[in-house]
């Protein structure tokens, strides 16, 4: 009576783990999975981002549509990663949870023939016990070969109920250490790529030249004074020193050009003189 009692915790045992496993594993296997389709949404929005980038940097000035660029394309390549993250998910994590719906369905098969085996020992046991009842000056007649029968079944099925209960037992924990194992592990790869990627794409960013570009725009704006513009700007960002050198510079060849006029302008003044002279010492012959 006490095997039997035995027998039967261990089997209501079984029927609680291989219950409990079969819920939470199937809650587990859902949300792992829903977890990788966002991940996949999650690349295909960040796919559109890239194109959407690249199609307005071609519109922009030289520099931000160089770092532009740079940028979608690293994080173009991000997106490779993460198509890496989510085929390893699926493979490494999702398909081991869902593989236990058929692992639970084995045990509970192993669980119903143990019950079985159990039923039909104990249904032996009680005939025994009948046809002890029925005939007690002949129980040394009764065969014994039924009865180490039916005590080896009953030896056996509890060692079987053992046995399932360890090992399923065993299995499960080594399962949840490789499962969550693979899910930190490819996490930890992505996330450690995705690391150098963002670095690579901030530091394309940090490239651009803002003041060429804004020359650049500037330019566009103001096609045929913008170079007299640009001499004010670079004149009035010289030194005092470097001011004062040009200003003597200009000054002196002010100076130098009134001179030059003067003595023209005196010339002009002599040669007129001498055509007077000319003409009147021609009226004095008439």
């Amino acid at each position: 009576m006490i095997k039997r009692d035995h027998l039967d915790a261990q089997t209501r045992q079984l029927q609680d783990v291989v219950t409990n496993v079969e819920k939470h594993f199937g809650e587990l296997c859902q949300i792992f999975a829903a977890y990788v389709r966002k991940t996949a949404r999650l690349r295909d929005k960040a796919d559109l981002l890239v194109n959407e980038v690249n199609v307005y940097a071609s519109t922009e000035t030289p520099n931000l549509k160089e770092g532009l660029k740079n940028f979608a394309d690293e994080f173009a390549k991000l997106q490779d990663y993460r198509q890496a993250e989510v085929e390893r998910l699926e493979a490494k994590v999702v398909e081991p949870l869902k593989a236990y719906g058929t692992i639970v369905k084995m045990k509970r098969d192993d669980l119903k023939a143990t019950l079985t085996a159990k039923n039909r020992e104990a249904k032996q046991l009680s005939q025994l016990e009948r046809t002890r009842q029925r005939n007690p000056s002949d129980r040394h007649i009764i065969a014994e070969s039924e009865l180490q029968r039916a005590t080896m079944d009953a030896t056996r099925t509890t060692r079987h109920l053992e046995e399932t209960i360890d090992n399923f037992e065993k299995q499960k924990i080594k399962d949840i250490k490789n499962i969550f194992s693979e899910f930190i592990t490819i996490e930890m790869l992505f996330h450690g790529k995705a690391l150098e990627v963002y670095t690579a794409a901030y530091q394309n960013i940090q490239k651009i030249d803002e003041d060429e570009d804004l020359e650049v725009f500037r330019n566009s704006l103001y096609p045929q004074d913008y170079s007299s513009r640009l001499d004010i700007v670079r004149a009035n960002s010289k030194s005092p020193l470097q001011r004062s050198l040009s200003t003597k510079c200009v000054s002196g060849t002010g100076q130098v050009t009134t001179c030059r006029l003067r003595k023209d302008q005196q010339a002009d003044d002599d040669d007129e003189d001498d055509e007077d002279l000319d003409v009147t010492e021609e009226e004095n012959q008439f």
